[in-house]
C-alpha cells in the first residue's frame, strides 16, 4: 500500500474507488503530475472516473496537506504527494520536469535575523532550476 494511502487511512478518509485511484496514481518520490496527467492515469485504471473527480479530489487533498501543489514558472500546477517530507523542487527550465531534492542545511537558519525584517518566518520555499540531461 502507498504511504498517501496509508496516511488516508490513518485520518479516516473515506476511500471511494475513485478517490483510491487518485491516490494511486500519485504514489511515488518524484510524482509532480498535472491535474490532467492524473485523470489520464486514472482513466486507465478506472475508465469511468470523470475529470470533475480527480479535480474535486486533488482540491480534497491539498486541503487536508496531503498533497501539495506546486507551481512553477507560469506552467500548470502540479501535486506533489510528498507533502510530510521536507524537501526542495529541481526544476528543468526547458521542458518542466521536476524532481525533489533534499540539500543539506536548513533555508530557514541561514537567513539571518536582519534579513527577517521582524517576520515570524515559518516556511521556505527554494527552486533550483536549470537543464536537466535530457533537455541539455
Amino acid at each position: 500500500m502507498s504511504d498517501l494511502l496509508v496516511r488516508l487511512r490513518g485520518r479516516g478518509w473515506r476511500l471511494t474507488a475513485q478517490r483510491r485511484v487518485v491516490a494511486e496514481v500519485l504514489d511515488g518520490d518524484h510524482v509532480h503530475l498535472t491535474a490532467d496527467e492524473v485523470h489520464a492515469r486514472a482513466v486507465e485504471r478506472l475508465p469511468e472516473i470523470s475529470r470533475a473527480t480527480v479535480y474535486n479530489t486533488l482540491g480534497e487533498l491539498v486541503g487536508l496537506g496531503e498533497v501539495m501543489e506546486v507551481a512553477t514558472d507560469g506552467r500548470a500546477r502540479r501535486y506533489d504527494p510528498n507533502a510530510h517530507r521536507p524537501h526542495q523542487h529541481l526544476v528543468c527550465s526547458a521542458c518542466g520536469t521536476i524532481r525533489d531534492v533534499h540539500p543539506a542545511g536548513d533555508p530557514l537558519g541561514d537567513l539571518p535575523a536582519e534579513q527577517r525584517f521582524g517576520f515570524a518566518v515559518a516556511t521556505v520555499e527554494v527552486t533550483y532550476r536549470g537543464i536537466c540531461p535530457d533537455c541539455g
